[in-house]
């Protein structure tokens, strides 16, 4: 093995092995920074000893063991610089052996719990959406901090702040890093399950910048959503979400045209969709449903799941995916979800109806300067006819969007219009 490929297995190992690592440390030191610290110790000497023995047969029971060390040898500094005299110095070797032991003890344990733990208390709901987001990508999903600053077109400084206040939010509120149970397990699983779903859709239609998606940023999602589910291999909404984000991933390769403009799915070449994480996605559905799942996740993942059966757009069962939104809109009331129903519902039934149910939402606040509203209204019009309105629709939705390359998609579809 060379240097350079050394090197190249060993950061694909960091990526594997780093929240884990840091996940059996945390519960130990009680500190995501300390955790972080020693966690980078460990790797630190792991770039400096396999490049020359080579990549340990279990390399996270190494980077444990080392991490392991440097903990119990700053402790035993620690101790050291509190002893004042012979007898206490005696009273404290007996401390340090059983702290030692405890860590030895503790690091030996299975991480599996340890690991959701952590995704749990990265994603409390005492945070913000955007801090939880950016220490989950930060602490579980190893992105440095420029990743995460480019991932969601901010300054690196203000992703550094975001995240420096999550830790000191999670410090002051002396959050136990375990996974909650009874209702509070239920209440802190949505706030995870929605910070994992909002860090896809940034990757999936970004709301902002020159790029329609950041395939990389769904990829983490995907990654985070599969750990999830292997460490709760028992929760309905879990794989409903790991579904949800799998279908959807599977048409990234066209959403795009080659000259970088939106695809909409009618206008997508299925033949390019990834039918492997279709697969994945209607296996993790399948999963869902045994478990019982008519959860939001459950149900958006089924609506993914007909448009990725059908090889052909005029194979689509509209009234189908009408009458899942019609379940989903019980479940999970919101005027994000009327306005999706209605784009189904005209498919289904036709434009006009699409517009009867736009109209009974236009005055929603959660909707007021939301593009996807005038768009969805444009497109019903142009399929009714009226072009001329449905021209001036397209062109409020452009002026409402901050993403250059969907703010082209909607002036062109306005020029359509004649």
């Amino acid at each position: 093995m060379t240097t350079g490929e050394s090197h190249q297995t060993i950061e694909a190992i960091v990526r594997t092995e780093r929240a884990r690592l840091i996940a059996g440390l945390v519960r130990v030191v009680r500190s995501v920074d300390r955790a972080e610290e020693l966690a980078q110790d460990a790797l630190v000497v792991a770039l400096s000893e396999w490049p020359r023995t080579g990549v340990p047969a279990n390399p996270g029971a190494w980077l444990m063991t080392t991490a392991k060390r440097r903990a119990i040898d700053a402790l035993r500094r620690d101790k050291m610089r509190e002893r004042k005299d012979a007898a206490l110095a005696r009273e404290l070797d007996g401390t340090f052996d059983d702290a030692a032991e405890a860590i030895e003890v503790a690091m030996d344990d299975d991480l599996g719990d340890e690991l959701l733990g952590l995704i749990f208390t990265a994603c409390h709901p005492a945070l913000s959406a955007d801090a939880r987001a950016a220490l989950t990508l930060r602490v579980v999903g190893g992105l440095t901090t420029d990743e995460i600053a480019r991932a969601f077109l901010s300054s690196e400084a203000t992703i550094a702040q975001r995240i420096v206040r999550a830790k000191q939010t999670i410090g002051k509120a002396g959050l136990r890093f375990e996974v909650p149970r009874g209702a509070e397990r239920a209440a802190r699983l949505s706030s995870v399950l929605e910070v994992i779903y909002l860090i896809f859709n940034e990757g999936y239609a970004a709301t902002a910048g020159d790029d329609l998606v950041r395939p990389s940023l769904c990829m983490e999602a995907q990654r985070l959503g599969r750990i999830l589910a292997g460490l709760m291999p028992g929760d309905a909404e879990v794989f409903g979400l790991l579904s949800l984000m799998e279908i959807q991933a599977s048409r990234l390769p066209a959403r795009v045209g080659p000259d970088g403009t939106l695809l909409t799915l009618t206008e997508q070449n299925r033949a390019r969709w990834d039918r492997l994480l279709i697969r994945r996605g209607l296996d993790a559905l399948a999963r869902a449903e045994t478990l019982g799942g008519d959860g939001p996740y459950a149900l958006q993942a089924a609506l993914a799941a007909c448009h990725a059966r059908a090889r052909r757009a005029e194979e689509t069962d509209w009234p189908h995916i009408a009458a899942l939104y019609d379940r989903l809109r019980a479940v999970m009331p919101s005027p994000v979800v009327d306005l999706n129903r209605a784009v189904a519902h005209s498919m289904a039934f036709g434009p006009e109806e699409g517009l009867r149910l736009v109209d009974e939402i236009a005055d929603a606040a959660a909707l007021r300067n939301y593009a996807p509203l005038p768009a969805a209204r444009g497109d019903f019009l142009f399929r009714a006819g009226r072009l001329a309105e449905a021209r001036s629709e397209f062109e409020a939705a452009a002026n409402l969007t901050r993403n250059a390359r969907e703010k082209d998609f909607l002036l062109a579809r306005a020029a359509a219009c004649g």
